[in-house]
């Protein structure tokens, strides 16, 4: 292994500025909550149960202003509102797509901006969330790649995503009201904006937040995190965070992937199989998904299936291959695979045992589509030469 291979072309982020004021209590662990309470006048043996109560009224019922939080006394709600804020990322457009999927351009402080999208289905209702401004990987079929790493998200602006998406939805229940158990939203994928294992310490922070049984309350199994392959950091995630587990795989030869997900170069695709192979969540009924882009011509021939096939057997990995009809944008440098092939191609997946479910593509007439996202106001217009030029194609 190479640990010096360069995979990026853009490895600095610009320092966060902090901003002024009074404390955003959005983020925050149990344990960071009851420290400030109690260094802001809260009595130490209050201090569990004013965490337990505000924690509820933030994450279970969505409240923004102290002066709501009616099992606490007007003098301390009077105090809490000296001292602290509840504020999550502001929304600056809203775009609904023909499908009905929804995509927020939200600002962030510093004035940067990400995008979230909502994809309701039959059963469920899916957010896909960002972790980063921007991100490193430059992997070239990917549209949010050819921007630059800003920075890494806070766990208030990562968690702060889903407490905006139930806003929008509408989805905070009601304290004294029936609850119900059909949820908008009902899973988390992290597979916006980022490489999420490259920002860990926030990304754990805020799952854990949204698992939370007396908050957001999530189950585990319906949170997926989808990495490239930060190799150190695939059973960490598995111990610290727990959800499920997805692979931008896209390629079956070094060759090919190093091109395509340049950080194959510092972790290669024998390296990022045993990591896998050892997950500790891994098992028939938790599989590690791989997604897998149809790019024409590319990485989509009946030898690419049978080589995945080969991977994933021989390193005794349980698994689905999700496979993702590639989804254009301005100046890719790519086409996607025909429908004849993208079928052929999951066939031969499907007769050897495994699920190899054709994802529908969502959302394109709004940019909102797996690979597609990319700040607006940051958005450089580049032609597909520029973009070629850089990828090294």
């Amino acid at each position: 292994m190479s640990a010096k291979a360069p995979i990026t072309q853009d490895v600095m982020t610009i320092p966060r500025k902090l901003p002024e004021g009074k404390l955003n209590l959005v983020g925050l662990t149990r344990d960071r909550l009851r420290e400030v309470l109690i260094e802001h006048g809260t009595p130490e043996k209050q201090a569990k149960m004013r965490v337990n109560q505000i924690w509820q009224w933030i994450y279970q019922w969505g409240v923004r202003n102290f002066a709501e939080m009616t099992n606490l006394a007007k003098t301390y709600r009077a105090q809490l509102a000296e001292s602290f804020v509840i504020e999550i990322p502001e929304v600056v457009t809203r775009k609904l797509s023909e499908d009905g999927t929804r995509k927020y351009l939200v600002r962030i402080a510093g004035g940067h901006e990400v995008e979230v999208v909502y994809i309701p289905e039959e059963r469920r209702g899916t957010l896909c969330i960002s972790s980063q401004v921007g991100c490193t990987l430059t992997c070239t079929f990917c549209h949010t790649g050819t921007q630059k790493l800003v920075r890494n998200l806070t766990t208030a602006e990562i968690v702060g995503q889903i407490m905006m998406a139930r806003d929008d939805l509408d989805e905070w229940p009601v304290p004294g009201e029936p609850k119900d158990e059909t949820r908008l939203l009902s899973n988390i994928v992290l597979m916006g904006m980022g490489e999420p294992l490259y920002n860990f310490e926030n990304v754990r922070d805020a799952m854990k937040i949204a698992m939370d049984p007396e908050g957001i309350s999530l189950s585990r199994r319906r949170i997926t995190l989808s990495t490239s392959g930060v190799v150190p950091e695939i059973a960490r995630a598995a111990e610290e965070i727990g959800c499920l587990l997805a692979i931008s795989f896209h390629a079956t030869t070094d060759e090919t992937r190093d091109v395509l997900v340049p950080i194959n170069k510092r972790w290669n695709i024998e390296e990022l199989l045993q990591a896998l192979a050892s997950y500790p969540n891994a098992s028939n009924s938790e599989r590690i998904t791989f997604e897998y882009v149809m790019l024409d011509g590319v990485n989509d021939s009946d030898e690419d299936a049978h080589r995945l096939i080969e991977h994933i057997k021989r390193h005794n990995i349980p698994a689905k291959i999700n496979l993702i009809p590639f989804n254009e944008w301005p100046g890719a440098p790519y086409k996607r695979s025909s429908n004849n092939r993208i079928h052929a191609f999951a066939n031969i997946i499907y007769q050897a045992g495994y699920a190899s479910p054709i994802r529908t593509p969502r959302g394109e007439d709004i940019m909102a589509a797996c690979g597609q996202l990319k700040s607006a106001t940051e958005r450089a217009r580049k032609s597909r030469k520029q973009i070629e030029a850089e990828a090294g194609l």
